[in-house]
């Protein structure tokens, strides 16, 4: 997943190998935001972030996003990745993902510095209409199929490993 935040007029977007839904109702995830990361300051200052799904397509612009600092420069300008405003929080969404979540944080100090893991209430969600039909995401073309990080630029999607 990647995972966007934004304070103060500072910004950034990182990959997050580790995350998973936690409840429907009132929705909740989970991802882990190790100490040393921009992303996670900004989300402490902020109280927000977005989780972005991103496809079989973006893998190498996933792999970069994740291979550098956003503390050496904004990362979107970098890599040329364009964003759109989101309507609950102040993180932008990364152009070109499948499905967003934009995220309260669920304040739990003693998970948070123990486990580096960080709770979301989510408070908008949003999906392509060319992906997402019937309540469900439909991966007809490969390219729009979401990824998952194994390691070492390897990834796989729904019956495929590839390397970036």
């Amino acid at each position: 997943m990647l995972v966007s935040a934004a304070h103060d007029g500072l910004r950034n977007v990182m990959a997050a190998a580790w995350n998973m839904p936690l409840d429907f109702e009132p929705p909740k995830v989970a991802v882990v935001i190790d100490k040393n990361t921009f992303t996670r300051t900004l989300i402490e200052a902020s109280g927000q972030f977005v989780v972005a799904v991103p496809t079989r397509a973006q893998a190498a612009l996933t792999l970069a996003i994740g291979s550098r600092s956003g503390r050496d420069g904004d990362k979107f300008v970098a890599l040329d990745l364009d964003t759109l405003p989101a309507s609950r929080v102040t993180a932008p969404l990364p152009v070109g993902c499948i499905a967003w979540l934009e995220c309260r944080v669920i304040p739990e100090p003693h998970v948070q510095q123990t486990y580096d893991l960080f709770l979301g209430e989510v408070l908008a969600a949003w999906a392509d209409p060319a992906v997402f039909a019937g309540g469900r995401l439909q991966f007809d073309d490969p390219a729009t199929r979401s990824i998952h990080y194994v390691a070492g630029g390897r990834f796989l999607m729904i019956g495929e490993a590839f390397d970036v």
